[in-house]
């Protein structure tokens, strides 16, 4: 039931304004009414003092209104938190709600960008300026620069006019843009530290409360809130994905070892029960679910086994093959190789060059197991070179332990090792093995030691001990011997029906360069008919084979194989005094009576005659290019020549004399390298 005042009383129409919510000015009339009905004075005080309270009751309810319009709206905020899923949504959201309630024309948010060094704008709303919309304000710059600097809030009533502010151009020509003039910003706090600004702003001149301060500050402290969250769920999504990836890994490491741990089983097995690396070729081909093979180094393809080796992995070959190179110690022992897989996992793959590793063990092992063998066969070939009368029978009885047949044709082969920098060989210097200080013709080396010229003492031991290593592999597998002898390789190899020294060189060459993974040069001997019978000849052989191995690097083929035969009208100074050859005082004859003036001139006068013709003919007798490669006066070069002249005779550039001298120089350079 209603309750009606009695007119009288003067709070009566005060009452009724307020249930009424009329506006502020219309509480005046009740005591304009009474003035101009003549009220008597007490009545208008009465009137004054109960218009007084009423706009005092009016204001607690606006103020309560409001309160509690922004409570709602904090509230709302809130539940936007609570339910986070788009963080451009939520600050929107915010911006929106700030400016209905602080009544502004225009509200925005800034966030700092730690990266820049700056604050740019991230939300906007009653924004109508493009450029407004992409300002950046550096730290300091402008209002909000101010409030990320110092993380206070500044309110302002006339943007221009306040000096308070370090002014841009960029930042006033944007304010001029949107037309802004009051600006009020709050800090965005994150801790203790400043993460963005919450602006709320007119296009006119006004007055911010403190109350409105307030009041946007708390909204300014649930949009750093809502960043923060989106943040934490941003890294939690993060940290979830690197979890499922993580885990994923995890089981596919495991069934990765699992398997792993399978294949090691069976290989271990293998090699305890006594398994060799067919073996184990076989084992990994049924795993595998294809065809293995282990090929030696002269029969796996090369280019694929040097990339497995340079990668340490197994690589393909061609379209359908895998290729695992078998080493050890940098010595490459062969190579396993997995036919008709196009694709190849990684596992698979680790289980391929698992099973390699394995494979060099086992050489390793075998070739452990062989170097006993190797030393009988290094003592039976020393003996051949060093005791010509041991008893042929007793020859014989050893050879047949070793499955050697002595009475049969076999070649004498020295083999030397070249340095891979410069190409010079590592034993000997001057090219000859052994040819070093106190290095003496068939002295037996013992083991993998000699002097050499061509790298590191340490390198060339190295490089010698790969290289016997890789002969007595070959000696065993061709059925013949192999010692280390002047600081180099020995070899004495059966020759099979149809074939030559010289082809013979040339195959040995090839097989301990690819073995040790250099260049070697291999110098053969003539054949010997039958070692156990005639072992002197062994004794010749190597002399004949060493001179070889010195004449291929004086004539520039390192690297290569060859016997006398192969070097035409040279052998008769390579083949020496072996029983049927001639012994070499015809060729000496020959330089002496050709050049031989020259020579004794060189020797006596300290002059160079000698380098002058060999220059002189290998530039198509040309003085000009003889004084190039001289690096002399073309006028020194007529001079010496005219010299030669009066020593040879005047006719010593005729075609016929020329070619003797010519053959002459090269017989006496190639004889003073094999040591004539």
């Amino acid at each position: 039931m209603p309750v009606t005042m009695p007119d009288d009383r003067p709070e009566a129409p005060y009452l009724e304004l307020l249930v009424r919510g009329a506006p502020a000015e219309a509480y005046e009339r009740p005591v304009l009414r009474a003035r101009a009905d003549k009220a008597p004075a007490d009545r208008l005080a009465a009137l004054e003092h109960a218009k007084l309270l009423a706009l005092r009751v009016r204001g607690e309810l606006e103020g309560r209104r409001r309160r509690e319009a922004e409570l709602s709206a904090l509230y709302e905020t809130a539940h936007d938190l609570a339910g986070l899923r788009d963080l451009d949504a939520v600050l929107q959201a915010i911006v929106q709600r700030a400016r209905s309630l602080l009544g502004t024309e225009v509200a925005y948010l800034t966030l700092n960008d730690p990266t820049a060094g700056d604050t740019y704008m991230r939300v906007t709303d009653g924004s109508v300026s493009a450029r407004f919309q992409q300002l950046r304000l550096g730290m300091g710059e402008g209002l909000g620069g101010l409030v990320a600097q110092t993380a206070r809030p500044y309110v302002t009533e006339s943007y221009f006019h306040d000096p308070r502010f370090q002014h841009t151009h960029t930042i006033d020509a944007g304010v001029r843009d949107e037309g802004l003039v009051a600006i009020l910003g709050v800090p965005l706090l994150l801790g203790s530290g400043v993460i963005g600004v919450l602006f709320a702003a007119d296009r006119r001149a006004r007055v911010f409360e403190r109350e409105q301060t307030a009041l946007l500050g708390s909204f300014a402290a649930h949009a750093a809130v809502a960043i923060d969250t989106a943040h934490l769920l941003a890294e939690t999504r993060t940290a979830l994905a690197e979890l499922e990836a993580a885990n994923e890994i995890i089981r596919d490491r495991s069934r990765v070892i699992e398997r792993a741990s399978e294949v090691h089983d069976r290989l271990t097995e293998l090699v305890l029960r006594g398994g060799g690396v067919h073996d184990v070729a076989d084992a990994v081909a049924e795993v595998l679910s294809g065809s293995v093979e282990f090929l030696e180094v002269d029969e796996a393809p090369a280019a694929a086994v040097d990339r497995s080796r340079a990668d340490g992995h197994a690589v393909r070959d061609g379209e359908e093959d895998w290729v695992a190179a078998v080493s050890a110690g940098g010595e490459l022992l062969g190579a396993l190789v997995l036919r008709g897989h196009p694709r190849l996992d990684p596992v698979d793959q680790r289980t391929l060059e698992r099973a390699a590793m394995v494979t060099s063990l086992l050489q390793l092992a075998r070739r452990s197991a062989g170097e006993a063998e190797q030393r009988v066969r290094g003592e039976l070939l020393d003996d051949l070179l060093d005791t010509p009368d041991r008893e042929p029978r007793l020859l014989r009885e050893r050879a047949a332990r070793l499955r050697a047949d002595l009475d049969t044709p076999h070649v004498v082969l020295a083999a030397g090792i070249e340095a891979p920098d410069t190409g010079n060989p590592t034993t000997g210097p001057g090219g000859a093995p052994g040819s070093g200080p106190g290095a003496t013709p068939g002295s037996r080396s013992g083991g993998v030691h000699g002097g050499g010229s061509g790298g590191a003492p340490a390198e060339d031991a190295e490089g010698r001990r790969r290289l016997w290593s890789a002969a007595s592999h070959l000696a065993v597998t061709r059925h013949g011997l192999a010692a280390t002898r002047d600081g180099g390789t020995v070899l004495l190899l059966p020759l099979a029906d149809g074939d030559t020294a010289d082809a013979l060189a040339r195959r040995t060459a090839r097989q301990l360069g690819t073995a040790v993974h250099a260049a070697v040069t291999v110098g053969a001997s003539a054949p010997v008919p039958a070692p156990a019978a005639r072992p002197g000849e062994v004794a010749a052989g190597y002399a004949e084979a060493r001179r070889c191995l010195a004449a291929l690097r004086v004539l520039g083929r390192a690297g290569q194989g060859a016997a006398a035969e192969d070097f035409g009208f040279l052998g008769l100074l390579l083949a020496g005094t072996r029983e049927g050859a001639p012994d070499g005082t015809g060729v000496q004859d020959f330089v002496t009576r050709t050049v031989g003036a020259v020579i004794d001139y060189d020797e006596r006068r300290g002059t160079e005659l000698i380098r002058t013709l060999d220059a002189y003919f290998a530039g198509g007798m040309s003085p000009a290019r003889t004084k190039d490669a001289l690096h002399v006066h073309v006028n020194t070069v007529a001079q010496r020549l005219e010299r030669v002249g009066r020593l040879l005779g005047p006719d010593w550039q005729s075609p016929a004399r020329s070619l003797e001298i010519q053959l002459a120089l090269r017989l006496h350079r190639l004889a003073s390298a094999v040591g004539y």
